[in-house]
């Protein structure tokens, strides 16, 4: 199992996930994360010791500005990241935003944002530093993700309104096709 360091070093000697976080942050956005499967997946591959990277339908981006809520916005970026990188399958969304979607009360930051994302395996986000070393949040903790746990989030827990979204989200995922050693637990 890892501690943090260990997996910010993991992605530290990644250069593929370096270019990404690279990419991101020379597009100086406030309080921007690349999250989700992006850091999860590298875990659980880690953890099954595949020797091939696991490919992921998208790279989540995220950040946090309430001076600007339209989805334009979000579109340009992409648009940015696809010409320093154009094969990377890029998704940027503003937390700032995110709750009229959602239709929930505005998140405070993209790491409140990230506690409010269905699974705690998948409420973690890295980012660069001022020196380019790997900053991990993890609102939910790293237990889960680094004991192979799905499980859904404290926000969805305590939100019965929100299980369908966890349950159907967990079948359609199918997550133990590729990572056979993962348990999941039902909300």
């Amino acid at each position: 199992m890892f501690n943090r360091d260990e997996i910010t070093t993991l992605i530290e000697e990644d250069k593929w996930m370096m270019e990404i976080l690279n990419a991101t942050k020379s597009l100086n956005l406030p309080d921007w994360w690349v999250c989700a499967g992006f850091v999860r997946s590298k875990i659980w591959d880690v953890l099954h010791e595949f020797s091939v990277r696991t490919p992921i339908p998208d790279i989540d981006v995220i950040y946090f500005d309430a001076a600007d809520l339209g989805e334009l916005a979000e579109k340009k970026l992409e648009d940015q990241l696809r010409t320093l990188l154009p094969n990377i399958p890029w998704s940027v969304k503003n937390e700032a935003r995110m709750h009229l979607r959602n239709n929930v009360e505005p998140y405070s930051s993209s790491v409140d944002a990230m506690s409010k994302f269905p699974e705690t395996a998948t409420a973690l986000g890295v980012k660069l530093d001022e020196r380019n070393k790997v900053i991990l949040a993890a609102p939910c903790g790293i237990s889960d993700a680094v004991h192979l746990e799905v499980k859904p989030t404290p926000y969805f827990r305590n939100n019965q309104n929100l299980a369908p979204i966890y349950n159907e989200r967990i079948l359609k995922k199918n997550w133990q096709a590729r990572w056979n050693k993962l348990r999941i637990h039902e909300l």
